[in-house]
């Protein structure tokens, strides 16, 4: 099971090469993807923390709706104020972290 992850990984990885030509292009995947993996994040923790929307939304002191927006992957609207109360109210630590750029080929 776990070779075949790694095969589909790869597969994956050289379609992206093949599709993602342009400066632009890799760009918006990189942006498009870190998007995702901050809804993600925040839907695992919440789940692991055995907490519905509903109450992550009571705990923030917003709605249901806006927490759903959050956990979407679509959703553009972060700030630092937006993490530090979404990490309070799950009771977690906020981590931020700046590195260099990889390069890219």
């Amino acid at each position: 099971m776990k070779k075949e992850k790694v095969q589909k990984a790869a597969r994956f990885e050289d379609y992206l090469r093949k599709h993602l030509r342009t400066k632009e292009e890799k760009r918006a995947y990189a942006k498009e993807r870190k998007a995702v993996f901050l809804a993600y994040k925040i839907t695992t923790l919440r789940e692991d923390l055995g907490m519905t929307q509903a109450e992550l939304a009571h705990r923030m002191n917003t709605s249901q709706q806006a927490v759903s927006r959050l956990e979407s992957g679509d959703y553009e609207g972060f700030t630092l104020k937006t993490l530090e109360k979404l990490a309070d109210a799950m009771g977690v630590e906020l981590v931020l972290d700046l590195r260099k750029k990889a390069k890219t080929a």
